[in-house]
């Protein structure tokens, strides 16, 4: 199956929103899209359109989006992005185990979402790619890494880091822990160091994934695989 078959429940009430995140999603990333503008409509509409993802905005008539999430997990394991544009949610959403996969903040940058979504679902193994391209592919015999079939060229630090952040993904990594990883003889070596070979592991990522930002950086924390 691929990625033009996964479908896509856009569940928001702003009419201009909507169109834009389905445009996005139906032009950038290739995927079908439905949307509802009422949270006790979702229900139904997932029934009937069976997602492969469920794009689920928080402030939603009819029933919240908390609501929703949780009368879906009921029926099913299906992946759910939440939007809020109420920052201070954020730790409710996350402390609540809601059973969301991810969340995302209003403002946003719908190519942004596009990423997230393709994310969530490569991350789930959803992502369509398994009767064709394999998504990442790390061989260490050879010291190789690929990408939806393309290899990424990787050196010998970038393979390393790339292996030990994506081996548990959503795991944040201090610098410290990822020096230790990029070089064995424990070299002293500075945080800049660090960040200059994630910035490049993250360019050749990108390339292959047309866009997608796969390692995040965690402020004052270090970075993690976001798959």
């Amino acid at each position: 199956m691929t990625s033009a078959e996964r479908r896509i429940l856009i569940v928001e009430d702003e009419p201009k929103i909507a169109a834009l995140l389905a445009d996005y999603l139906e032009t950038l990333g290739s995927f079908a899209t439905h949307s509802v503008n009422r949270g006790d409509l979702v229900l139904e509409a997932f029934q009937d359109q069976k997602p492969d993802l469920v794009l689920l905005d928080l402030m939603i008539p009819g029933m919240d989006g908390i609501e929703v999430c949780r009368l879906l997990r009921r029926h099913s394991d299906v992946p759910i992005i939440m939007v809020t544009a109420r920052v201070d949610e954020i730790d409710r959403l996350l402390g609540l185990e809601l059973g969301a996969d991810d969340y995302i903040c209003k403002p946003f940058s719908p190519r942004e979402v596009v990423a997230r979504v393709k994310a969530v679902l490569r991350r789930t193994g959803r992502s369509g790619d398994e009767d064709g391209q394999p998504g990442l592919e790390i061989d260490d015999l050879k010291f190789e890494a690929r990408l939806d079939g393309s290899d990424l060229g990787l050196t010998q630090v970038e393979f390393a880091l790339l292996k030990t952040l994506s081996a548990t993904p959503g795991r944040v990594f201090s610098r410290d822990q990822l020096m230790n990883v990029m070089y064995s003889d424990y070299r002293v070596v500075s945080d800049r160091a660090v960040d200059t070979h994630v910035k490049n592991l993250r360019r050749k990522l990108a390339s292959a994934a047309a866009g997608e930002e796969m390692i995040e950086s965690v402020y004052g924390l270090g970075y993690r695989f976001r798959g």
